[in-house]
C-alpha cells in the first residue's frame, strides 16, 4: 500500500488581492509561508519517497518548505507544468471583484465555477484535467500504487482535477469541493491505484 500526499499552495500575493492568478509566477506570502510550515509539522513522521510540482513557484516554495519541516529536504522532485494551476487567460492579473464589474457576476460565476465553460483564451476546469490527469496517471498514481509515499504540492484546480478522478466525483461535485491552501489531503493507495482510505487534515489556524 502506497500514500499520496496532496497539498494546495499556500497563501500567493495574488490570492491575498484577489486577482485571478493562473500562469503569472507570484510566491507566496507571510502568511503562506506560515501555513506551509504549519502544514509540514503536521506531516512530519510520514518519509516521502518522492515528490512532485509544478513549475510555478508559489508550489515550489511551498513544498520546500513542507519538505524542510518534514526533516527531508532531498527528496527526489520533478517539476512539470502538467500541475500548474488553470490557465484563466484574459482574466490573469485582474481583480476578480473588478471583473464582476465589467463582465457581470453571472458570467465571472460561470467561468469560474462550471465545468467545461472556459474564459477568453484560458482554459476549463476540464480543459485543467484533460492536460493534469495524463501525467497523474502516467507518473504520480504508478508510483504510489506501487507502495512508495508521494507529495504532491499544486495549484487548486489541478488538484481538483486530480481529486476528481481519484474519488470518482462528477463535474458538479468536483465544483462544490473546496481545496483549501495547505490543507493536506491524504489517499491509501493500492496496488491497482484504487483508493483505500481518504483523510482530509484540518489544520487550526
Amino acid at each position: 500500500m502506497g500514500k499520496l500526499v496532496l497539498v494546495r499552495h499556500g497563501q500567493s500575493q495574488w490570492n491575498l488581492e484577489n486577482r485571478f492568478t493562473g500562469w503569472v509566477d507570484v510566491s507566496i506570502t507571510e502568511k503562506g509561508s506560515e501555513e506551509a510550515h504549519r502544514a509540514g509539522k503536521e506531516l512530519k513522521g510520514m518519509k516521502f519517497d518522492l515528490a512532485f510540482t509544478s513549475v510555478l513557484k508559489r508550489a515550489q516554495e511551498t513544498l520546500k518548505i513542507l519538505l524542510e519541516e518534514c526533516g527531508q529536504p532531498d527528496v527526489p522532485t520533478e517539476r512539470d507544468q502538467a500541475l500548474n494551476e488553470r490557465h484563466y487567460g484574459d482574466l490573469q492579473g485582474l481583480n476578480k471583484a473588478e471583473t464582476a464589474k465589467k463582465y457581470g457576476d453571472a458570467q465571472v460565476h460561470i467561468w469560474r465555477r462550471s465545468y467545461d465553460v472556459k474564459p477568453p483564451n484560458g482554459e476549463s476546469l476540464k480543459d485543467t484535467a484533460a492536460r493534469t490527469l495524463p501525467y497523474f496517471k502516467a507518473k504520480i498514481l504508478p508510483a504510489a500504487a506501487a507502495g512508495k509515499t508521494i507529495l504532491v504540492s499544486a495549484h487548486g484546480n489541478s488538484l481538483r482535477a486530480i481529486v476528481m478522478d481519484l474519488e470518482k466525483l462528477s463535474p458538479e461535485q468536483i465544483l462544490k469541493t473546496e481545496i483549501g491552501t495547505c490543507q493536506p489531503r491524504i489517499y491509501e493507495i493500492g496496488p491497482k491505484g484504487e483508493v483505500l482510505k481518504t483523510t482530509v487534515m484540518s489544520l487550526v489556524s
